[in-house]
């Protein structure tokens, strides 16, 4: 049966709740009657790595929210077994692009209670809120798309040719597959003039006063059209409001030498020390990935709110026309169209093979939004040091199914197709910091705690009541078992969507969405956005500033 929760009572309800514990506290136990709980979780290893929290408890979920965790027995509507299992916060993916309800599933098999769109973002925000409302098994969130209103300004025929696409909200999948179709990409290679950027400027303000949790900006997909300007008045316009800019590298994958996707981090990274202002950098996985960790580690110590990612795999996808995929890129990092490995290659995950370099020529040609894996070899002697790493959080870049693809819930997981980080990320790094025995407190905190702190910190209200398992936290929880949860998707067809075994049971909002690894049809999700505003904070840059900046009325070339 599908379920569909009405959003606006159950916001207020939750605001209600929130708000009656911040002035006398949540509940305890003690003051619960035996069956008065909604949901109860017996038994469990619970750990909380924000306080470093770790033993066997009970606990009661109650409206929502977390009341108690406790040692006493305590009885409930739904009874939830945990016995061997550990009890956390549910996890929090800050770069998931996939919407279709079988991907959504294949999150929740892997214990993602919060999947945020941060990287490409969203157009016409408020509307896309609105669709997502009771449609989502997660709670979901978006940015405003630098690349999306590029592609209006710079690129009238993609424009148009896509009018199934524009005519509604948009998210990355969709204006990345209307990136695919343009017959000229003149959104990646033009650069704004005064009054382009301008409109850029006031759109991007627009979709932040809406809600907006910041902006989206893909400087790898435009590397010669985006100008400096117009990166830093991106990032200015997050900046007004407080709100971070979460960034694609502009060299990211590193386009001809190891020191490119530093200098590329470079760029942004002094634009939001400038602006003192929030800064995700998205797939840290090039060359010099050290070098950017180390430089936001020393900013948060700083007191800023910056903060890095990574997934464990050393093949990236995307669409096959992208800018950095270019022959003469893709190879100058001494990648070549083999058999995946060390020597590179790029992977059809639709026929299950690789391309020779003439074949991927043709098909860039011939099929420009295909979903492809692009392997980069020197990633492998990497992994192990990104999974040990303790300050940077696990983001899965969740892909979208191919274009057309029909999907329902009751889809098999094995017709899922596209990159098996999407199925597998989070599995795969539990598993990995088992066989390499790290401890489980600091694997966890990348996947929950962190990701909900620093968003927390930009202001965002719904995740500092996110990501840690404590009393009169927002009930998102995960019970997965330490010594079988693992990774299944693989590159093979067939086996790309193959969800993570060992997730018992996973609740979005005190609701049980998943239980003994099935899930149910409840679309419990709940926005996270920041409140409208009712005035914008848009000011136009004047020809006057324009000139002292370039010397010249004129758009640099």
């Amino acid at each position: 049966m599908r379920v569909k929760l009405t959003s606006l009572v159950a916001c207020v309800l939750l605001l209600f709740c929130a708000c009656s514990q911040a002035i006398g506290g949540p509940r305890s136990s003690s003051d619960l009657q035996m069956d008065d709980y909604d949901v109860v979780i017996l038994g469990g290893r619970v750990m909380d790595p924000e306080t470093g929290f770790d033993e066997i408890r009970n606990v009661g979920i109650k409206d929502g929210l977390i009341e108690a965790i406790t040692t006493k027995p305590i009885t409930g509507n739904t009874v939830l077994a945990a016995a061997g299992q550990v009890v956390t916060a549910g996890f929090v993916d800050t770069h998931w692009h996939g919407q279709d309800v079988l991907t959504q599933k294949l999150a929740l098999r892997a214990g993602i209670t919060t999947a945020l769109e941060l990287e490409g973002g969203g157009l016409k925000v408020a509307q896309w809120y609105l669709s997502k409302e009771g449609n989502s098994l997660y709670n979901y969130g978006i940015t405003a798309s630098h690349m999306a209103h590029r592609i209006r300004i710079h690129d009238d025929e993609a424009w148009q040719i896509n009018k199934d696409l524009t005519a509604g909200p948009m998210d990355a999948v969709q204006i990345t597959v209307m990136m695919g179709r343009a017959t000229e990409a003149g959104w990646s290679v033009s650069t704004s003039n005064r009054q382009q950027l301008n409109d850029l400027m006031r759109s991007l303000d627009e979709e932040l006063r809406q809600g907006a949790i910041g902006v989206g900006s893909v400087p790898g997909y435009s590397r010669t059209g985006i100008s400096t300007l117009e990166q830093y008045a991106v990032q200015k316009a997050a900046g007004n409001y407080g709100r971070l800019t979460s960034v694609h590298g502009r060299y990211y994958p590193s386009a001809l030498t190891p020191a490119e996707q530093p200098a590329g981090f470079d760029e942004v990274f002094a634009n939001a020390l400038e602006l003192e202002a929030p800064l995700l950098y998205c797939h840290m996985l090039d060359a010099g990935w050290q070098d950017i960790a180390n430089k936001l580690s020393w900013a948060r110590r700083k007191g800023y709110t910056m903060w890095g990612e990574i997934y464990p795999y050393i093949a990236a996808s995307t669409v096959i026309s992208a800018e950095y995929l270019q022959p003469e890129t893709y190879e100058a990092t001494g990648n070549q169209y083999g058999n995946g490995g060390a020597e590179g290659g790029i992977y059809d995950p639709e026929r299950g093979k690789f391309y020779t370099r003439e074949e991927f020529l043709k098909a860039r040609n011939t099929d420009a939004d295909k979903l492809i894996f692009a392997y980069y070899g020197n990633r492998s002697f990497w992994l192990e040091d990104w999974v040990r790493d303790e300050e940077l959080t696990l983001a899965t870049d969740g892909t979208w199914l191919p274009l057309g693809t029909s999907v329902n819930f009751n889809t098999p997981y094995e017709k899922w197709a596209g990159h098996p980080r999407t199925a597998g990320s989070h599995g795969k790094l539990l598993r990995l910091s088992r066989e390499l025995e790290l401890p489980l407190m600091i694997t966890l905190s990348k996947m929950n705690y962190l990701p909900a702190k620093y968003l927390g910190n930009t202001g965002l209200k719904a995740m500092q009541v996110r990501g840690r398992m404590q009393e009169g936290m927002v009930a998102d929880v995960v019970v997965f078992n330490p010594l079988t949860v693992t990774d299944n998707s693989t590159y093979k067809v067939g086996e790309q969507g193959l969800p993570v075994t060992g997730v018992s049971h996973v609740l979005v909002n005190g609701i049980a969405v998943v239980v003994d690894s099935q899930v149910r049809e409840v679309y419990a999700g709940q926005p996270i956005r920041f409140p409208v505003e009712q005035k914008g904070r848009f000011m136009p840059l004047t020809e006057e500033a324009w000139i002292r900046y370039y010397g010249s009325s004129t758009t640099p070339r």
